[in-house]
This record gives structure tokens, sequence and C-alpha cells, in this order.
């Protein structure tokens, strides 16, 4: 079978590598469109060896698609997700949009594969908060063998995940630093160049910002409602690739090399954990990659079966599009998606 799929936002960095990412996985398209905003109307994308030339979102008629993955913010989606959705196509969404919509289904394939089920309530389904989906890849197994209490997190955050811009400001920002030119932040709160900045998204009544929050709602929805977590949400001057730096508490013991063993069996976890100087993943390793990086594995002596982990991932393959095709393929799978045209 081969299926119809259309990339929202295929102009964006994520959107390129969703674009990628179908291409070298081999996905089983009959055709692969390009949308987004009129404004990018024509602009070239790559898919594999073809060139794709950007078709406008706003006059696309989707019911002849199969499967729709959406990479074009939140407000984009909020508008258009439900409308593909009602003409026979499944929406795959990146954006926050739908992530605690408790109709929509929020996936990790490695995490919670079984839930997806649930997307025929409104034919989307949602993808998680980068920070979040490399979280609970490494945290599934671990939780499965000990059962999770309690989760402190803190977050090291390239600029991709803040798009195009982001990444420019800091190239940006870097070069007038070296040639002594006036530093201008325009897309972040503060210069990143040789900084970092313990504010992403939105702050919220209790001081926590929408980056926080989305951690721990989304650890509840597809991990397990009972665990508590606190999360600091950092933007640190690296280009891809976000870093997290993680206690856990949990119900029953477990052992740093108990905890090494099941992590090197679990789908998706890569431990590289050798006690020596470069005996760990840092996020430039981590670019280009698939896996989920699991370092500097150790036991907590503060408190009852406590573990510290690292873990870093490609916040714009695991983070983003690499679980969305993840989705895609597990919806094909399970058999819970046919074609509509039927290939010749």
């Amino acid at each position: 079978m081969v299926f119809k799929v259309a990339v929202v936002g295929a102009t964006g960095n994520v959107g390129r590598e969703m674009l990628n990412i179908l291409d070298e996985r081999g996905f089983p398209v009959s055709e692969i469109v390009a949308l987004a905003s009129r404004r990018s109307q024509g602009t070239e994308v790559s898919f594999g060896d073809k060139t794709l030339k950007v078709k406008a979102l706003d006059t696309y008629d989707f019911s002849d698609t199969d499967i729709a993955i959406m990479s074009a913010g939140g407000n984009v989606s909020k508008e258009w997700s439900p409308k593909i959705g009602k003409q026979g196509c499944v929406v795959i969404d990146n954006s926050s949009a739908f992530r605690t919509d408790p109709d929509v289904p929020l996936i990790v394939p490695e995490v919670n594969p079984d839930a997806v089920e649930g997307f025929t309530k409104k034919n989307i389904i949602a993808n998680p908060n980068c920070s979040t989906a490399q979280l609970l890849v490494a945290l599934k197994p671990l939780h499965d063998a000990a059962t999770i209490k309690r989760i402190v997190v803190s977050t090291y955050q390239s600029v991709s995940g803040a798009g195009k811009e982001g990444m420019d400001e800091l190239f940006t920002q870097t070069r007038a630093v070296f040639v002594a030119d006036p530093v201008e932040a325009k897309k972040f709160t503060k210069r990143i160049a040789f900084n970092v900045i313990p504010h992403i998204d939105v702050f919220m009544e209790d001081g926590s910002t929408k980056e926080e929050w989305k951690m721990v709602a989304e650890t509840k929805k597809m991990l397990d409602p009972k665990i508590k977590l606190t999360a600091t949400c950092v933007r640190v001057p690296v280009f891809i690739g976000h870093s997290e730096a993680v206690n856990i508490e949990f119900e029953k013991p477990i052992t740093a090399d108990e905890a090494r063993e099941i992590l090197r069996e679990a789908p998706g976890c890569l431990v590289i954990d050798k006690h020596e100087d470069g005996g760990y993943i840092t996020p430039i390793e981590s670019a280009g990659e698939d896996a989920t990086y699991i370092s500097r594995i150790r036991e907590d002596q503060t408190i009852d079966n406590g573990l510290n982990l690292w873990i870093v991932s490609d916040n714009l393959r695991k983070g983003a599009a690499l679980n969305a095709v993840q989705i895609a393929e597990l919806l094909i799978a399970r058999g819970l998606i046919q074609p509509k045209k039927q290939a010749a």
C-alpha cells in the first residue's frame, strides 16, 4: 500500500526535515505534496532526488490525501487541522494546539503506541513537545521497571527549537561579537550568543514558563498521571540538539547498572556512558541522528531509589520530524489507515 502525503509548513526547519526523513526511511508514498502559506508558494524544497514546488495551504483540496503532517505553528493548526481531518485526511500535528485535547492522542511510538487508536474522534494525532519526546523515550522503560514517582529536569535547549529565526540570531550575534559590531536581540528576550536564557515560551501565573508546563502536562498524559515533574527550561547557544539533566525518584530500588542494561535494550535509546574523558554524548554528536542518547547514569545518594541521567537528542528529528513520521508508520503497521486511492 502507498499513501498520498502532504507536508504542511514544508519550507521551515522541521518541514524540510520531515521531507528528508520520509525519503530516508522509504515511507510508502504514492505522491508527496509540499504545502505552506501563500507567500511561500512556488518555493522549491527537496524530497530525495526530486524537487517539489510548494503549493498554498489555503487553496489545497485534502479530499484525496491520506496523511497530512503539520509543522506550521499552533495558530495555523488550530484553524486547519479540524478542517483537514473532516475531509478524511489524518493529521499528525507538530504544534501544541491539540496536545492537551482529551479527544486527540499524544503519541511517542516507543512510549504509548496503543493510544494512537483514539485518533478517529477528530482524525488528529498530536506530536509532543521536543523536550518531552526525548525525555519519555528514556524514561518509559525505567518507569516500567521501577515506577517513577518524581522527576526534576533541567533542559539545555538549542536555538533551532525556536525555528530558523533562532538559528539566524545565534549566527548573527556570534559574528557581531567577533567583529565588535552591536549585538541585537530580536527573536530572544536577551542575547543568546555566549549566553544562556532561562526562559522558553511565555510566563504563566505561577512563574513557570509554558515550555515547563508542557513537560509536566505531556508526561502525565503519555506516561503516568501520578508522576510529579518539575522543570527549568533554558535556551543555550547550540544550533541543533537538546540536552537534559534529569533526576528521578523511583518507588522501587533500581541501580545504575540495572538502568544501563534496561536502556541498552530499549527502543530508540542508545547508551554512551563511559567513566572517562569524552565518554558521553553532547548535542553536536546527536545532530542528524535518530537515537535518544543517555549518558552519565549514576545513583543519587541523597534520596532512596534515585538516579541521575544526561539525555541528548536531535530536537528537529526525534523531537519533531522523526516522531511525526514514526506515528504515520505506526498507523500503517497497525492497519489503522487505508489509502483512499488504490495503486494501479
